[in-house]
């Protein structure tokens, strides 16, 4: 375990384990804990011993939003000068999960709303426990959803629902947000942290370049047309096809026996 105090981390079994720990702020996330996170995912998906990720938090809290309270002094404000901060702050740190080459499991302890909400729906599976709520909070503050919200919630619930979840800023609990499609599955909260270790440790022992292949193809699917879907599926099969796990698989296949993929 290592530990930047706000942001604790430690790798078992090939799962980077990512944990959020200002729990009397419900883990409302500061500049140094979100450039700390963009990092970690940054270092998790160059690292070939890294083979899952797990984002979670202490305390009855998952993140309760962003806290700008310790965001470096800046000089009087100008024009331009939030629309950059929004690039180079909550983007980035969705843009991260997004992008991180290893499967991105959240597990939501609490409470998720605002950008702590958009940080969960942006992980490739979500766990939450019973007592969790996620929260489209910025109608409350009078602001528009930041951190990918509008890119991110209509490919989930269609672009009515997220409509309605932006519009109210209601608190929507775990079992709702499981039938809306926000979250995989709902557990009780002592079964949170097994559960997600039982998950990610099955994806880290997975062939890890065809996961990550596939999580790429997947979001990018959304985002354009068929011919182009379809073109970049063949040409991750003709990449994904040279990797060992690869050929492992195919073996495994013919030799009528359980594949051990090394995540190359």
């Amino acid at each position: 375990m290592t530990s930047s105090d706000d942001v604790l981390h430690r790798t078992d079994n090939g799962v980077s384990w990512i944990t959020l720990n200002r729990p009397e702020a419900m883990n409302a996330v500061t500049w140094d804990q979100r450039e700390r996170v963009i990092a970690l995912l940054g270092e998790a998906s160059a690292d070939p011993a890294v083979r899952a990720v797990v984002i979670t938090a202490t305390g009855k809290g998952f993140c309760a939003g962003a806290d700008l309270r310790g965001a470096p002094a800046t000089a009087e404000r100008v024009a331009g000068d939030v629309a950059r901060m929004i690039r180079l702050g909550a983007q980035r740190l969705i843009t991260a999960v997004l992008d991180c080459e290893k499967p991105v499991i959240a597990a939501v302890n609490g409470t998720a709303a605002g950008i702590g909400a958009h940080l969960a729906l942006a992980c490739d599976l979500v766990i939450a426990a019973e007592p969790a709520r996620f929260i489209e909070v910025f109608v409350r503050r009078g602001l528009v959803p930041d951190g990918g919200g509008a890119y991110l919630l209509p490919r989930l619930v269609g672009p009515q629902k997220a409509k309605e979840l932006m519009f109210f800023g209601d608190a929507v609990p775990a079992a709702e947000a499981e039938r809306l499609g926000l979250v995989n599955k709902v557990v009780a909260p002592e079964a949170l942290e097994d559960t997600a270790r039982e998950w990610a440790e099955r994806l880290a022992q997975g062939p890890t370049r065809a996961i990550a292949m596939t999580k790429q193809l997947v979001n990018a699917s959304l985002d354009g047309d068929r011919a182009t879907a379809l073109a970049a599926e063949a040409t991750a099969q003709e990449i994904n096809m040279t990797t060992a796990d690869a050929n492992e698989g195919v073996a495994s296949f013919v030799e009528r026996r359980t594949p051990k993929y090394l995540g190359r």
